[in-house]
């Protein structure tokens, strides 16, 4: 364990870009930095709608060959972060795509919402004491924004690192360790109410028929919330090489994306979170600017 990186950063997303869209700056950032970033993506995103005309035959109400084909896209946007440990929670397939609360696809055997929480935990324990994070990256309890696979990589993440903590919780899966710090995805309103009112006036200059509303951003909450906010500016454009490396789901004009809905959001090159467990590395009332603020190496 002494060869390991002095900083090291796992982050847990339910399907591949999502880990563009909310950390692509931040990873971009440590990982040029020198840290060991470890990304662990628990489906394959099977039930995610095409945007491309050329692409629809992959969708899963056809040739359901969408699993696969967004691997790639996950390998090539993590070669434009320059991250190099990317994963499936328990390998590729293992998890199933859960579609979006309330479908029929949620109760599918093999579906990631219908899995128990321990039996999915314990692949990220095995992760967690391999790379031996001191922080961990993950959504809130809703999920960002309630979807089943967000609100499950929540739980499971969470319940791993308890686990992988456990000195009693199977042996053969590694030495127990213990994250210093845990943090959720966040937006603070007033930046992404700016970032919205940015998007609108350059409205004509871009080609969405419609932007989206500041309640379709994952994690929007008030200001106090927010703890911590990591400047990615300087990686602005690796994060929008990623995005558009998922192709299938996102479409990246200038310092805007879109969906499968058509409508415009911004992208954030500063990324900010709520640290939800640890202890704040920032002085008294201030923000922290780097996750790693006030951890003890190694």
């Amino acid at each position: 364990m002494t060869d390991l990186p002095t900083r090291r950063l796992l982050l847990v997303h339910a399907h591949p870009d999502d880990e563009s869209i909310n950390n692509g700056a931040t990873m971009a950032k440590y990982a040029a930095e020198g840290a060991q970033v470890t990304l662990v993506t628990c489906t394959q995103g099977e039930e995610g709608e095409v945007i491309p005309p050329a692409l629809a035959h992959l969708a899963p109400d056809r040739d359901d060959r969408l699993g696969p084909y967004r691997v790639g896209e996950l390998a090539a946007a993590m070669k434009e972060l320059g991250v190099t440990d990317h994963r499936f929670l328990g390998g590729p397939g293992r998890f199933r795509d859960s579609g979006m609360m309330g479908v029929p696809q949620n109760h599918r055997a093999g579906a990631f919402w219908n899995t128990d929480v321990d039996d999915a935990a314990a692949h990220l324990v095995e992760v967690i004491r391999e790379t031996r994070p001191q922080v961990l990256v993950t959504y809130d309890d809703n999920g960002g924004y309630g979807h089943p696979d967000h609100i499950q990589a929540h739980r499971v993440a969470m319940r791993a690192a308890d686990l992988a903590a456990d000195p009693t919780y199977h042996p053969g899966l590694g030495a127990p360790h213990t994250i210093a710090k845990i943090y959720w995805n966040r937006v603070p309103r007033p930046v992404a109410e700016e970032r919205f009112a940015a998007l609108r006036a350059a409205a004509p200059g871009v080609s969405f028929p419609g932007i989206a509303d500041i309640g379709d951003v994952p994690g929007v909450v008030d200001d106090a919330i927010v703890t911590t906010e990591i400047d990615g500016t300087a990686y602005a454009d690796r994060k929008a090489a990623a995005m558009r490396a998922h192709a299938t789901q996102i479409v990246v004009q200038g310092a805007f994306f879109a969906l499968s809905n058509h409508l415009g959001q911004p992208v954030f090159a500063k990324e900010y979170y709520e640290l939800a467990r640890g202890e704040s590395g920032a002085p008294a009332g201030e923000r922290e600017t780097d996750l790693f603020a006030g951890v003890v190496a190694p």
